[in-house]
C-alpha cells in the first residue's frame, strides 16, 4: 500500500508550513554525529597510551563504535517503527547519554573493554538518530527541495567533525608545561591513571548536552509525524497516479522496491570510494615518485602549514615545518588529504543553492560521470597530475549522499524507515572497499591497478543516476 504524498505538495489551498524549527534541531543532530563519530580520531591514540596497547589493539575503537551501523541499522528500523520518529530520536539521545556516562567508570579503572562498550554504546545511539534523522531530513518539506535539505545538515555534520578533533586534542593531549612536567615525573601507573581522568570531562559534558536535548524534543517541541516522502516526476521522473498514488501495490518489504535495492548498493559503492580514496591518497603519491613539486602545490602547502602550525603552538605543540623542496613527502600527503575532504565541504556549500534550482538527478549523473573520468584520467598520468585529479574527487563526492538517499527512499510509504535503516547498514561499504583496494594493491598489480575500483564504482553510481533509482 503506497503513501500518499505529504499534504505540503498536494493541497494548494493549505496554508504554507514553517519547518525551521524542526531543520535547526535536525541540524544540531548532524553537528552532534559528526563531532562525536571524529572525536575518536583523538581517542584512539590517547587510549593506547592509558590502556597501553598496541596498535592493532587500539584500532577496535573504531569497530566498536562504526560496527554499531551495521549491527544497529534493523533492529533501530523496528524501534521506529514502533515509537515513531520524535520518540526514536529521544531514545537514541538518552542511549547515547548512557554510552557517554560509560566513560566515567572507564576512566576509573582504565578498562580497554569497559571503553570498548562504551563506544558501542554512543555507536548505537547515534544509529538509532541517522536511521531516524536522515528520512526525516529528506520529507521535512517539498521533495523538490529535500537533497538541499540534506547537504544543510551534511554541511553541519562536517562542520562538526572538523571542530571536534581540535577541541579533543586539546583537552586530552594539551596541558600547562608544569602539569606535563609533573605527571612525567610521576610513576607510570599513577601517570596513567591520572591521565585516564581527562577522559572525563568530554563525555560528562556530552552527557549533559545530550540529555537536555533529548529533553527539548520530549518537552518543548513536536515534530510533525510524515511516513513518507512524496516523490515529483518534475524532480525524480518517478511515475504517479492522477490522486497522487503511485501505481506500485502489494508491497511486503521495503527490499521489494528495486530502486531501493539499487540504492542500497550505490550508498555501499559511494562510502567506499570517498573512504578509499582519502585512505589511499598518500601511498598513491609515494608510488608517482615526485622529485620536485609545483609552485602551486608548495605554496599551497607552506600556507596550510602556517594554520597547523599556529594550531600546534596554541596545544602547547613545537611547530613543524614541511619541507616542500624534497618533493613528495607524507606530509605533503596529509595536505592534499587534508584539500580532498575540504573540496567536499565546498561542493556541499556550493550545491545547496544548485539542488535548490537544478534538477538534482542530472547533478549527480554529472558528478558521477566527472568522477568516474577523474579516476580514469588519474590512472593514465603521473605525477602531481595523477594526485590532483583524485583531490577534486572530493568535490564530486559532495552532493552525491543527499541525492542518493531521497531518491532511493522515494515512494516506499510505510516502508521508508526500514528503507532508511538498509541505506545506513550499507555505510560499512567504507570498512570494505578500502581492503579491496589494498589487496589489489599488494597482489593485483600496485596502486594504479588499484584504483580501478573506485572508477568502477563511480560507473555504478552513473547507472544508479540514469536508470537505477526510477520506482518500479
Amino acid at each position: 500500500m503506497a503513501t500518499a504524498p505529504f499534504t505540503a505538495t498536494t493541497n494548494p489551498t493549505a496554508p504554507a508550513r514553517s519547518y525551521a524549527g524542526p531543520m535547526v534541531l535536525m541540524t544540531t543532530l548532524f553537528f552532534l554525529f559528526g563531532a562525536v563519530t571524529n572525536f575518536n580520531d583523538v581517542l584512539m591514540p590517547y587510549l593506547k597510551d592509558i590502556c597501553q596497547l598496541t596498535d592493532l589493539q587500539s584500532s577496535a575503537v573504531q569497530s566498536a563504535f562504526f560496527g554499531a551501523y551495521f549491527l544497529m541499522s534493523l533492529p533501530a528500523g523496528w524501534v521506529l517503527k514502533k515509537l515513531g520518529y520524535q520518540r526514536g530520536i529521544v531514545l537514541g539521545l538518552l542511549i547515547m547519554a548512557g554510552g557517554a556516562l560509560l566513560f566515567i567508570p572507564a576512566a576509573d579503572s582504565r578498562a580497554f573493554a569497559l571503553f570498548l562498550t562504551a563506544l558501542a554504546v554512543l555507536g548505537a545511539g547515534i544509529t538509532l538518530l541517522q536511521v531516524a534523522a536522515n528520512p526525516y531530513v529528506s520529507v521535512l518539506g517539498p521533495a523538490r527541495n529535500a537533497a538541499a535539505r540534506v547537504s544543510i545538515v551534511g554541511v553541519a555534520n562536517n562542520f562538526g567533525g572538523a571542530l571536534s578533533p581540535l577541541v579533543g586534542g586539546l583537552v586530552l593531549f594539551g596541558g600547562s608545561v608544569a602539569l606535563k612536567a609533573r605527571l612525567a615525573a610521576l610513576p607510570l601507573a599513577q601517570r596513567l591513571g591520572e591521565e585516564a581522568q581527562l577522559v572525563k570531562g568530554p563525555y560528562i559534558g556530552l552527557a549533559v548536552f545530550l540529555v537536555v536535548l533529548a529533553g527539548v524534543f520530549f518537552f518543548l517541541v513536536k515534530l510533525p509525524e510524515i511516513e513518507g516522502m512524496a516523490p515529483e516526476s518534475d524532480v525524480r521522473g518517478t511515475e504517479w497516479a492522477e490522486d497522487g498514488k503511485l501505481q506500485v501495490t502489494h508491497r511486503d518489504s521495503a527490499l521489494a522496491f528495486p530502486h531501493l535495492v539499487l540504492g542500497v548498493v550505490a550508498i555501499f559503492v559511494y562510502v567506499g570510494v570517498e573512504v578509499g580514496l582519502g585512505s589511499f591518497l598518500i601511498r598513491y603519491g609515494e608510488a608517482q615518485g615526485i622529485q620536485q613539486l609545483s609552485a602551486f602545490t608548495q605554496s599551497l602547502v607552506r600556507g596550510l602549514n602556517v594554520a597547523t602550525n599556529y594550531a600546534l603552538v596554541l596545544f602547547g605543540k613545537e611547530p613543524a615545518p614541511i619541507d616542500t623542496t624534497i618533493g613528495f613527502t607524507k606530509a605533503v600527503g596529509a595536505v592534499l588529504v587534508s584539500s580532498y575532504w575540504f573540496g567536499s565541504l565546498v561542493g556541499r556549500l556550493v550545491g545547496i543553492p544548485l539542488l535548490l534550482k537544478l534538477n538534482n538527478r542530472a547533478m549527480l549523473v554529472t558528478v558521477c560521470a566527472a568522477g568516474a573520468a577523474l579516476v580514469g584520467a588519474s590512472v593514465l598520468s603521473t605525477g602531481e597530475t595523477a594526485l590532483w585529479l583524485i583531490v577534486l574527487c572530493g568535490l564530486m563526492n559532495s552532493i552525491m549522499w543527499p541525492v542518493i538517499f531521497p531518491l532511493a527512499i522515494t515512494g516506499l510509504g510505510r516502508f521508508t524507515k526500514q528503507g532508511s535503516s538498509y541505506l545506513i547498514m550499507a555505510i560499512v561499504g567504507g570498512a570494505l572497499i578500502p581492503p579491496l583496494m589494498g589487496w589489489l594493491a599488494t597482489h593485483g598489480g600496485g596502486l594504479r591497478v588499484a584504483f580501478v575500483v573506485p572508477a568502477l564504482c563511480y560507473l555504478y553510481l552513473l547507472f544508479y543516476a540514469l536508470r537505477g533509482y526510477r520506482v518500479r
